[in-house]
């Protein structure tokens, strides 16, 4: 008979468990992070608006009527920089020689580009990317109504998105009024979550006469008809960011709430929150500490989704002339205009700010989505 060889042991499942046994345990979050980066869709979405958002803040000197730089007899000047920072960017044509100018007005920075060049007496103007303000209108000369996309009307420079009824210049307007949409959104949904969070932290946790107390003052404020409130509210106090951060926060929280009490209902029914009660733990650590990061999921999940209603918000008031004042760059009143005129041909002032709106809403709805499943609990359990 033929020995039988001696089996070698299998040594790849032991090297793999000592190479595991090694490495730093991941964290439920970085599990989640990297749930998130392969969900491709929301992954991308997150970083193109991320950088779209932080190149709207440099608008002022990449679109923009005022120059980056103006060399006038030996000094420099730099109106497009002030204007980013805050600063008055105010310097009139008879500073710097226009000819053009009218008196008292402001320069008009492309006509002194051309009549430097003309002169060629060592004074040179360095315009943005694209030198087009977002409220410039018919007050400069050079500016014509309906212009259509790359249309140069009376030698005048061609527009990108072309003009609308006064003359304003409809890409510029519609990238401010992305920053704006923006920044509305994120203002209005973190107010609303500074208040809608504690308030329904308390109501949940303590229940009892506090709970019925709480829900009721809820049920009254949803009773309020929100639309109606607001326009009487714009209409007497005047349309301002402020004014209207603060009615739609008001609203806003009450959905925040809803959901962080029905968290902490659950959540205070935990073993580890009886735990720290037996032990002796202040009441305000088993909140924050304990309680609250276990109920962050769904709020988290949700913040998106009310960057959407924020944004919608505003575009549906702009329109009804209830939202920012004018000149303000708004969506919204871009709709408008481009609705009132859209039986005479004038597609263009309905379609560029309807596409921004699109696009922006899908991208972070995008990001909604992928958030959500990435905070699936089914998918990452703490438990596990």
């Amino acid at each position: 008979m033929k020995e039988s060889k001696t089996q070698k042991p299998d040594t790849s499942a032991a090297k793999t468990n000592s190479k595991n046994a090694g490495a730093k345990p991941v964290s439920v979050m970085q599990r989640r992070w990297r749930k998130f980066k392969s969900i491709k869709r929301g992954y991308y979405s997150f970083w193109i608006m991320i950088v779209m958002y932080a190149l709207s803040f440099l608008l002022p000197v990449l679109v923009n009527n005022k120059a980056l730089m103006v060399h006038y007899e030996g000094e420099t000047y730099f109106p497009a920089l002030r204007d980013l920072i805050g600063l008055s960017s105010y310097y009139s044509g008879e500073q710097f020689g226009q000819t053009s100018a009218v008196q008292g007005n402001e320069a008009n920075y492309r006509d002194l580009r051309d009549q430097f060049e003309a002169e060629d007496s060592g004074n040179w103007v360095v315009m943005p990317l694209y030198p087009f303000g977002p409220i410039e209108n018919l007050s400069i000369e050079e500016n014509q109504v309906f212009a259509a996309p790359f249309e140069s009307k009376n030698d005048s420079r061609p527009r990108l998105l072309g003009t609308d009824d006064v003359g304003r210049d409809v890409f510029s307007r519609m990238a401010y009024g992305f920053n704006v949409s923006i920044s509305f959104a994120l203002i209005v949904a973190i107010v609303a979550y500074l208040i809608g969070v504690p308030f329904g932290a308390l109501s949940g946790y303590f229940g009892g006469w506090i709970d019925i107390l709480l829900q009721r003052v809820v049920e009254i404020w949803l009773a309020l008809p929100f639309l109606f409130l607001i326009i009487i509210v714009v209409a007497l106090l005047g349309p301002s960011f402020t004014l209207l951060v603060s009615l739609l926060a008001a609203f806003g929280w009450l959905s925040v709430s809803i959901l962080m009490r029905a968290e902490f209902y659950r959540e205070k029914s935990m073993d580890y929150v009886a735990a720290a009660v037996s032990i002796g733990v202040p009441t305000h650590k088993i909140l924050l500490k304990h309680i609250l990061p276990n109920a962050l999921v769904p709020i988290i999940t949700y913040f998106p989704f009310a960057i959407v209603a924020g944004i919608t918000q505003l575009v549906s008031l702009d329109f009804l002339g209830f939202g920012l004042p004018p000149p303000a760059p708004s969506w919204g009143q871009m709709v408008g205009v481009g609705l009132k005129y859209i039986t005479t041909g004038y597609w263009w002032l309905v379609l560029a700010p309807l596409t921004a709106m699109f696009m922006t809403l899908l991208l972070t709805v995008f990001i909604g989505e992928g958030v959500r499943e990435a905070y699936d609990p089914k998918t990452f359990s703490r438990l596990r």
